[in-house]
């Protein structure tokens, strides 16, 4: 990098401005905002003035033109600072419009027109010019100009904080770029091999991410096709799992060549559960009885409906303990995975509540009794999200030829594995072979949070000897699979296409929850496939021997680490 105040071209042609032009503009622009504010006053003023004289001419009944010398020099001083506002103004937002703000940038210093330092939009990065199309996960180093680099020294020396950058500068991936270099200075170590380019942060402004320095490269394998109610699918998996999806896959095989799947929603509906405390047990045991009063639903419902176009209150559950209560709200949610649409309504109704019953203090939105991200019993039991079976009938000839295994060897080992070693376990909601892998997996590739892998896992596998002990049935039943297909990592171009390829992308226009619905029983059927191909690699002794062969790295290790 040259020295500071020296002009530097950068890519395409352009020019960074010297200190000295800095300064020039500096003035200029001082001056400039002074005039502006001038006219301003001048204009309000003079509005001002005309709307307090026609006020007094109406209510005089005096005629309007009728006019006095003072009153004529108003209109014109009106009409000339009207004219060099809007000639100020309404050119440059024109001239925005119209001429590519790229076109302004490649101008010389020498020209008339220099580039605005500031940004003034309303939305930092929304507008944000695009940058130049990168080489695909190009990891080679950032060109940074002698303002950047300055920002850079205020990241790291703490007069800067990072998570404003991209409010300051109005452009994401140069916020992402300047971030990343003063993390990798102030740390000393290097990112290299995470890329930066190739993303579009401003998706990401708000709401999926904060302060990004890059993102993470997961691949994308496709397990199918899975026939499930007489539909095929091709299933997306992002995974760094060697075998997963080439396990999945033979189970989708085995399921097809058996005539498919089927599914069922048994419920649908997110919670959230607050907590509130009373001054007695008594007190928190009334309020109990009045939530759970049937007469006082549908005012309840009322309430908390407002809150959204589709969060539709279903239950309330209560449970108190001492003098504390906690109430569990049930709604259905739309398409959306709906976590934020249920906790809208139920501040509603907890706004309602405090005037009801004035002595209650609310303790907290959420309270553990819902419950996310957390293995419960109350989860596994009632159900969260969507609750979902799914079964298949295998052939015996295909459980023998694309399984490699027997029925036999399979109920026993299901029993004695999934329901019995569980069972010793202590396990909650693990009574099965590996859906977390799978759900893990799909929930990635199609933009879900990947924490509630953990309630939306919980899955009992079962499977029995059918038709004289010849085929075999398995089924999974998951009570609480919480997923959506709107808002959140969902509308990322990536994950977006992912759910494109399921035909489930965005809200359903005809059926609101529909898209979500059949998004759960697709990740069921999946996890019907999962289950079926492990179970019966671990049955046919093929699971080492799977993974040993595409579960390992081919690379040596030694040399590797000795670069």
């Amino acid at each position: 990098m040259e020295a500071k105040g020296r002009s530097m071209k950068l890519k395409g042609g352009r020019k960074l401005h010297s200190k000295s032009s800095d300064s020039i503009q500096t003035k200029a622009s001082d001056a400039l905002a002074f005039t502006n504010a001038i006219f301003i006053t001048i204009f309000f003023s003079v509005v001002y003035y005309l709307l307090r004289r026609w006020r007094e001419k109406i209510r005089n009944s005096t005629p309007l033109h009728v006019v006095t010398l003072s009153e004529i020099a108003a209109v014109v001083t009106f009409f000339a600072s009207f004219i060099y506002l809007i000639g100020f103004f309404g050119v440059a937002f024109v001239q925005s419009l119209i001429i590519p703000r790229s076109s302004l940038e490649d101008i010389d210093d020498d020209g008339d027109l220099a580039i605005l330092k500031e940004d003034s939009r309303a939305t930092p990065c929304a507008a944000a010019p695009p940058s130049p199309k990168p080489k695909v996960h190009d990891t080679s180093p950032l060109l940074l100009s002698d303002e950047d680099d300055e920002i850079i020294k205020s990241v790291v020396d703490g007069n800067t904080p990072s998570y404003s950058l991209e409010s300051m500068l109005g452009d994401c991936r140069r916020a992402a770029a300047i971030r990343r270099e003063a993390l990798q200075r102030a740390t000393g170590k290097s990112l290299n091999g995470l890329p930066l380019e190739g993303f579009d942060y401003d998706s990401i402004l708000g709401q999926c991410c904060e302060m990004p320095v890059g993102y993470v490269q997961i691949p994308v394998g496709i397990a199918g096709p899975l026939l499930l109610n007489g539909k095929e699918y091709s299933v997306p998996m992002a995974t760094t799992e060697g075998c997963l999806v080439a396990s999945t896959n033979r189970g989708c095989k085995a399921i097809f060549a058996s005539g498919g799947a089927s599914s069922v929603i048994l419920k649908d509906g997110m919670t959230r559960a607050p907590v509130v405390r009373f001054g007695t047990a008594k007190r928190a045991a009334e309020l109990k009885f009045f939530l759970e009063d049937p007469l006082n639903f549908e005012p309840l419902s009322l309430i908390f409906n407002s809150s959204s176009r589709f969060g539709r209150l279903q239950s309330i559950k209560c449970a108190v303990a001492g003098k504390n209560l906690y109430m569990r709200f049930t709604c259905s949610t739309g398409d959306a995975m709906g976590m934020n649409m249920v906790s809208k309504g139920v501040q509603n109704v907890m706004d309602f509540l405090n005037k009801e019953f004035p002595d209650m203090d609310v303790i907290g939105i959420s309270g553990n009794y819902c419950s996310d991200k957390k293995p419960a019993a109350v989860n596994w039991i009632e159900g969260r999200g969507k609750s979902v079976v799914c079964e298949a009938i295998i052939k015996e000839d295909v459980v023998k030829k694309v399984l490699k295994t027997d029925v036999a060897p399979l109920v026993e080992l299901n029993m004695l594995k999934n329901l019995t070693g569980s069972a010793m376990a202590g396990a909650l909601g693990g009574f099965n072979a590996h859906a977390s892998n799978i759900v893990s997996a799909v929930y990635i590739a199609t933009g879900q949070d990947p924490a509630q892998n953990v309630e939306s896992s919980h899955c009992i596998t079962m499977m029995g000897a059918v038709n004289d002990g010849k085929d075999l049935h398995i089924s999974v039943t998951m009570p609480s699979i919480e997923i959506g297909t709107v808002g959140g990592g969902t509308q990322l171009a990536s994950q977006s296409a992912c759910l494109n390829l399921l035909g489930v992308k965005g809200a359903s226009k005809d059926a609101p929850g529909s898209n979500s619905r059949q998004l759960a029983t697709i990740v069921a059927g999946a996890v019907l496939a999962g289950e079926l191909s492990l179970m019966s690699a671990l049955a046919a002794g093929q699971l080492v021997r799977s993974h040993m062969k595409y579960n390992r790295s081919s690379k040596d290790v030694s040399k590797v680490a000795s670069q």
